[in-house]
């Protein structure tokens, strides 16, 4: 069969079709390959990877920007724009699936939470080449511009040299600062953990709410880690599985068990 010259790329993020994180990387993605868009017709973020199953999933055609060959709006999650993609509106399996670009950071153990990368994931599950994108800065008008070069880099490498099987990639960007990025650093997720509380107010009505509030520790401290990629101004990159089995435990839990 005759190889495309122009790769198909499905554009998904979790904050939202019209989010200019996921307008940005279409742009981008248009310069490389045919592009299809499904995402969320509202934010999903924290979504981690919940499906629907108690309502129906509406798809509706969108003309926002020009470029996409496809545009599609989704009443569901991300993992739901990636399965009602490839299985109902591509007439071929994606070459490649992007996720983002995330308002935030999905590094560390936010990745857990972020539908973001869980529909990289998906991808993944699925087995075509994935890579969610996050930047580290939640305003609405961040400068993703720094970043296109690294970012368009990253994206042809997996094209052109694929992902190991049931690896996705998670990359996050530093908040722009008064110097050029360091480059791009390879690297795990750091050992970190959000120590939530709680904010209790109560409505009209007398009746108690809550606001969940937290504030994130680092554990870990390396420099082998994305936090502290991040930190030093590198875009961080982390090969993500869904397998979630801990295998360097297996024998451990075994002589535990087994005893």
């Amino acid at each position: 069969m005759e190889k495309l010259d122009r790769p198909l790329i499905l554009v998904t993020n979790d904050d939202g079709i019209t989010a200019p994180g996921i307008r940005t990387l279409i742009r981008w993605m248009n310069a490389i390959g045919d592009v299809v868009v499904m995402a969320p017709d509202s934010p999903q973020s924290g979504m981690g990877h919940a499906i629907t199953l108690h309502d129906p999933l509406r798809c509706e055609p969108q003309q926002i920007d020009a470029g996409p060959q496809k545009e599609h709006s989704c009443s569901g999650t991300p993992v739901d724009c990636v399965k009602l993609a490839v299985h109902e509106v591509l007439d071929r399996r994606p070459d490649l699936i992007v996720s983002g670009i995330n308002h935030g950071s999905n590094a560390s153990v936010n990745v857990i939470y972020s539908g973001t990368m869980s529909a990289a994931v998906e991808g993944a599950m699925q087995g075509i080449p994935s890579i969610g994108f996050s930047i580290l800065d939640y305003d609405w008008q961040a400068d993703f511009s720094q970043a296109e070069t690294l970012v368009m880099d990253v994206v042809r490498r997996v094209l052109s040299q694929g992902l190991p099987a049931g690896i996705c990639l998670n990359v996050n960007i530093p908040k722009v600062s008064d110097k050029p990025y360091a480059g791009l650093k390879v690297c795990r997720q750091a050992q970190a953990k959000w120590v939530e509380s709680f904010i209790k107010r109560n409505d009209h009505m007398g009746k108690p709410y809550y606001w969940m509030a937290g504030e994130f520790n680092d554990l870990d401290g390396r420099e082998d880690t994305d936090i502290w990629a991040l930190a030093n101004n590198y875009l961080s990159v982390v090969p993500i599985q869904f397998d979630l089995t801990a295998h360097h435990h297996l024998a451990q839990i075994h002589q535990t068990l087994d005893a």
